[in-house]
């Protein structure tokens, strides 16, 4: 008898059914990759944005000037600035952040310049001349005196102002007023010790000016600088014109 026939092996994949197509994975086609900005645009758009700070810095000034810390509103600003409420969001955090950025941009950098030491081989007296002169016409006659009458009027009821103007602008001009005294009496220019406790003293006819500026100058121009002279001949004696 012959050997029986062994079954083939059934095939390991099942046969497709009629009419039914395998199923196809998806291909993935690579996004295009996103070109950076180049240099020149991120440039242009800091420059844009830069502008639109300033604006709403000057713009800030007017409206506190105008109206007071207290009555501006962040929507006038706005409007002066032409710029929408929201853009201001994006720089300051709130009326006090912008104030502050006022007295930053206006003042802090003009410190080093009002108290700067004395000029190799020049006189305490000298460079308080030198400060005298430049707080008149770089603070009195211009609009950095309206931001120091507004801090005078309104900076004690938002003390965090007050602070911030003090930490900023006061105290390192009291610093710098200190040194020079200290120097003049090392010198013998100045011969009272005691004007060392009190560097207010000093600076005193400086606010005095602002001051009477705002509010009497319309009336009673005065003449900051030549005050100021007068005062030092009460702490260095008269000066004799050579």
């Amino acid at each position: 008898m012959s050997k029986a026939t062994r079954p083939s092996a059934p095939n390991s994949r099942p046969a497709a059914r009629p009419g039914r197509r395998a199923a196809v994975k998806p291909t993935k086609v690579a996004e295009p990759r996103r070109q950076s900005a180049s240099p020149q645009a991120r440039s242009t758009r800091a420059e844009r944005a830069a502008e639109r700070r300033q604006a709403i810095i000057d713009a800030a000034l007017d409206e506190f000037v105008a109206r007071g810390f207290t009555a501006a509103r962040l929507d006038d600003v706005a409007k002066r600035a032409g710029v929408a409420k929201g853009t201001i969001y994006l720089h300051f955090k709130d009326k006090e952040a912008l104030f502050q950025e006022l007295i930053r941009a206006a003042l802090v950098p003009l410190i080093g310049r009002l108290a700067a030491p004395p000029a190799a081989g020049g006189s305490v007296r000298a460079a308080l001349e030198a400060f005298g002169q430049t707080f008149a016409q770089e603070v009195v006659a211009t609009r950095r005196g309206e931001i120091v009458r507004l801090i005078v009027a309104e900076g004690a009821r938002f003390p965090n102002i007050a602070d911030f103007y003090y930490r900023e602008v006061v105290s390192r001009g009291m610093a710098a007023m200190r040194a020079l005294i200290e120097l003049g009496l090392k010198t013998g220019e100045i011969r009272q010790e005691s004007l060392a406790r009190f560097p207010q003293l000093i600076v005193a006819p400086a606010i005095v000016a602002v001051i009477w500026q705002g509010l009497f100058g319309r009336h009673a121009p005065l003449d900051a600088t030549a005050m100021f002279r007068v005062h030092l001949d009460l702490i260095f004696g008269e000066r004799r014109e050579p």
